[in-house]
């Protein structure tokens, strides 16, 4: 079983936690701006393509204290790279830091793409990575000291369905239009009128 972390707008955690219970994932809780849920691997691409209100879907890879560089740099080379990362991958990482004594998030994030490095050197038997092959993105979060590093399997936001090419000056979210239409009483046999449509962002979704 896999750790998932869902972010989200701030008040729709119980939207997308109820999503994910209705998907069959396990383990389902809501946090402030994210929701966590446990299932496999075929469970990425399900979140991925059925989630309605949530941002992106991460799969953390590994947890755990760090109060130094040091235990960050031994504990993200712990993390079997090898197992996620082909020699080829791009590996960006983004990171952020809330209440931990690490809060230099560049050089925390140099420290991870060091580790990464090394780890992967052994198990490949390269010294150089040449990253120009398929993006995997990282995300790291340094919570109170402790350091949870997932992957982001989604890419472009998941507010991004494919059919806008063009915006208004304000336009709403995909995924907010969603949740509010989630949070009314409206059903597919129920008549919907969107007098100020914009862009169409509320039908489209309701369809």
């Amino acid at each position: 079983m896999y750790t998932y972390v869902i972010p989200c707008l701030l008040g729709l955690e119980k939207l997308v936690s109820d999503e994910c219970k209705r998907l069959g994932l396990q383990d389902v809780k809501a946090e402030n701006g994210r929701v966590l849920c446990r299932g496999t691997l075929a469970d990425c691409a399900r979140l991925n393509i059925n989630l309605r209100c949530g941002a992106r879907v991460l799969l953390v890879l590994g947890r755990f204290p760090a109060r130094s560089f040091e235990e960050l740099f031994q504990g993200t080379r712990a993390i079997p790279w090898e197992e996620y990362l082909p020699r080829d991958a791009a590996f960006p990482v983004k990171g952020y830091s809330i209440s931990s004594q690490l809060h230099a998030v560049p050089a925390c994030q140099s420290i991870i793409k060091k580790a990464m490095v090394e780890r992967m050197k052994g198990a490949y038997g390269i010294t150089w990575f040449p990253e120009d092959g398929a993006s995997y993105p990282l995300r790291v979060f340094l919570y109170k000291d402790v350091v949870t590093v997932a992957m982001d399997t989604s890419g472009d936001s998941l507010h991004k369905r494919g059919y806008r090419t063009l915006t208004s000056k304000a336009p709403i979210t995909e995924t907010l239009a969603a949740a509010l239409l989630m949070l009314t009483p409206w059903k597919p046999d129920r008549i919907l009128v969107d007098p100020f449509c914009g862009s169409g962002t509320f039908p489209i979704e309701a369809a």
